[in-house]
């Protein structure tokens, strides 16, 4: 803010020219895309969909409604979009809705340079100041958004009710040469709604019966949901048919570019960065989940599925293996599939259950779109099991069975060091070599990985029956229990 002017007569030496925001935005946009610069940081799966959109109705001067279910990043992509103001804009001294200078819209602004002249202080406004955020609630009033008559300041300046000074304006007033957003729109109540209609289409406020007519020049970004338009509010048709643009955002298309999400968004400690590994496999299935869930008949598809269950599940695998890692004093260790046992409580509060999932229950739920997510990505990796059971000749499944029906027990325990989480999987006959025939490049942990990832996928497949149990799983033959339940019962 060096050698800017402090003055209006300064100002009007400078080579500073009054502006819309509309037109500034818009400006700076067409500069960024000439230059190829993005101004969208972190924003990972819009870059052919939302973000062009978006751009457009900047450069038609729109307003903009993000439209999209939680956790598709609206107020992250509003927040941004302040990288398309000016570093910095004159305001008169004193005001309360930002006048510029030499285009004062306020009474008081008007009447303070009418009293200075030239000599009028002004003040210069960061871009990151020009941004004002409003969640919309039901007690939302239209005093808070637009203003009111104060009684308080008309008795302590002793000032009639006619003078304008008496006036308190609201947020949106005071945004004036900002950008103003309200998220989830559809919770104002209507009558607050119709309160915004002439500042969308006139750009101007009334406040009170008050002949004010302030030329406010804002830029609105709405967020809503369309869950909210038939569960507890809508946004009423003649402002929808006021706001420009009205633009869908959307979860990941696949799972690679949600990875790529949830590894800038997790949170990492900087020991789980140095000290744990996390296969690309165990990340894939994280995301996967989020997937199912999205399609699961236990799940509320119109509430949808937040990509902070990815975000939140991926940091509670770190927990789970970091909580191992200090037990038994390991220093560095890798994710395993058993690990996903202790992901469930951040999927738990993610999900919207409908009626069946709810008579299931949430940790059944959840326990279920781990599961599905196993079994899905198995078919990623190796023939269906289930085809491969019905084949009598070199069956590659056939030797891990033939281990379990000799009545061999297989017990995965979460709290396992490594070298006993190793040693059981490694003495499971036929394991080793069945990963090899499919994955023939993997070697040493990721082995290791893969065979017990083959486990968990022939018990979801019913090749071999798995008993959760408090400290982990157990496998066995499926028949051959099946066989040892219906003894126990002749026998009582």
């Amino acid at each position: 803010m060096k050698n800017l002017p402090t003055t209006l007569g300064e100002l009007k030496k400078s080579e500073y020219e009054p502006r819309s925001i509309q037109k500034e935005m818009r400006s700076n946009l067409v500069e960024s895309l000439q230059k190829g610069e993005s101004i969208f940081e972190g924003i990972i799966g819009y870059e052919d969909t939302v973000i062009p959109d978006i751009e457009r109705a900047i450069l038609s001067g729109h307003n903009i409604n993000l439209l999209g279910l939680r956790g598709q990043a609206k107020t992250r992509i509003a927040r941004q979009l302040t990288r398309l103001l000016d570093e910095f804009v004159p305001v008169v001294e004193g005001s309360e809705l930002n006048d510029d200078p030499l285009a004062p819209v306020s009474q008081y602004a008007k009447e303070k340079i009418a009293a200075e002249g030239d000599k009028t202080k002004i003040t210069w406004l960061s871009r990151d100041e020009r941004y004002v955020e409003k969640l919309a609630t039901p007690d939302v009033s239209v005093a808070d958004l637009i203003g009111d008559i104060d009684p308080i300041k008309a008795a302590n300046l002793k000032l009639s009710y006619s003078d304008y000074r008496v006036i308190h304006y609201g947020i949106i007033p005071r945004s004036n040469r900002s950008i103003f957003v309200i998220n989830e729109l559809p919770d104002l109540q209507a009558r607050i709604q119709v309160a915004l209609f002439n500042i969308l289409q006139e750009g101007d406020v009334q406040i009170r019966g008050f002949q004010l007519r302030i030329p406010l020049d804002v830029k609105f970004i709405f967020t809503a949901n369309p869950e909210d338009y038939t569960n507890r509010g809508s946004i009423i048709t003649p402002l929808k048919d006021r706001i420009g643009s009205q633009i869908l955002t959307h979860y990941p298309k696949d799972i690679e570019i949600g990875k790529k999400i949830t590894a800038q968004e997790a949170k990492m400690t900087d020991f789980q960065k140095e000290n744990i590994e996390v296969s690309d496999l165990s990340r894939t299935l994280i995301e996967r989940i989020a997937f199912m869930a999205r399609d699961s008949e236990y799940v509320d598809s119109k509430s949808g599925v937040s990509a902070r269950l990815t975000i939140t599940a991926f940091e509670s695998l770190l927990s789970t293996i970091e909580r191992r890692m200090l037990m038994n004093n390991e220093g560095k260790s890798n994710a395993r599939i058993s690990d996903m046992q202790g992901v469930l409580p951040a999927i738990n509060g993610k999900v919207e259950l409908v009626y069946e999932g709810e008579q299931e229950g949430a940790a059944a739920v959840a326990q279920h779109l781990v599961s599905a997510a196993i079994k899905e990505e198995f078919l990623m990796h190796f023939p269906d099991p289930s085809r491969l059971s019905k084949v009598t000749d070199k069956n590659p499944v056939q030797p891990i069975r033939d281990w379990f029906a000799a009545g061999n027990v297989l017990d995965i325990l979460l709290s396992d060091n490594t070298a006993a989480y190793q040693t059981s999987l490694k003495k499971v006959e036929g394991l080793a070599e069945f990963v090899k025939q499919f994955k023939p490049k993997v070697k040493g942990d990721e082995l290791i990985l893969w065979m017990e990832f083959v486990i968990y996928g022939l018990s979801e497949y019913s090749l071999l029956l798995r008993n959760q149990l408090v400290k982990g799983s157990q496998f066995k033959d499926l028949v051959g229990s099946i066989f040892s339940e219906e003894d126990f019962f002749s026998e009582n």
